[in-house]
């Protein structure tokens, strides 16, 4: 199960123009992370990690040319396709198993039409993903969203695209009632981690002096 790691730093701490790092960080532990129809959440009390709102539609893109802004819109049954494409290629950059287009296909249209997850897309190709889910809250009345992909196309990475689907997560988070947002990225993905660290995610881990978390699952 990934959720973000270099794919994700699009938009870095510097404002959006960090590349992402290099393709040898770990991609996930789990073969096929976007395709179960459930997830394994992190088990905590509360969530330690609430995101500051972020802009998305004033997020602009500089490459010499004109500024325009990032568009993002939230995907249906009828992108499950184009979302396949983006999570197969993100497997395979990072060589892990991918069931292939078609199987990926499948099952993302399920999860769309069945409203398991949500899904945000950025620009006309798309050029990237965010893909969340909630769930009811233990220890409150809110709910509970779980950030579980965020990618963008590498050749389109240090426009801030990243930043943006980040931006829109944390908005619909917010609208939908969550108490907050939970992620997990690899130690040493640094560009992916300032890009959340300057969104205002915080390391709920044990930090220098404590204990840190464990990541167990059970595969069938």
């Amino acid at each position: 199960m990934q959720i973000a790691n270099a794919a994700a730093a699009s938009g870095s701490a510097a404002g959006g123009g960090s590349s992402a790092a290099s393709s040898t960080s770990p991609r996930s532990s789990c073969a096929y992370p976007s395709i179960r129809s459930s997830s394994i959440w992190t088990k905590r009390a509360r969530s330690a990690i609430h995101a500051q709102a972020a802009r998305t539609s004033a997020e602009r893109e500089t490459g010499g040319m004109e500024k325009r802004e990032i568009q993002v819109r939230q995907a249906t049954a009828e992108d499950a396709a184009a979302i396949a494409r983006l999570l197969h290629d993100f497997n395979l950059e990072f060589e892990e198993p991918s069931p292939g287009v078609e199987a990926l296909s499948r099952n993302v249209r399920r999860l769309l039409e069945t409203e398991e997850v949500t899904v945000l897309l950025a620009g006309e190709g798309p050029d990237g993903l965010s893909l969340f889910r909630f769930r009811p809250a233990l220890w409150s009345e809110g709910l509970e969203s779980y950030l579980q992909e965020l990618y963008v196309v590498p050749t389109l990475r240090g426009r801030g695209i990243g930043r943006a689907l980040l931006g829109r997560t944390i908005e619909i988070a917010r609208r939908r009632g969550a108490d907050g947002i939970d992620l997990n990225t690899g130690e040493t993905d640094t560009a992916a981690r300032a890009l959340y660290e300057s969104m205002g995610f915080t390391n709920a881990e044990g930090g220098p002096d404590g204990p840190s978390m464990l990541f167990y699952e059970l595969g069938f």
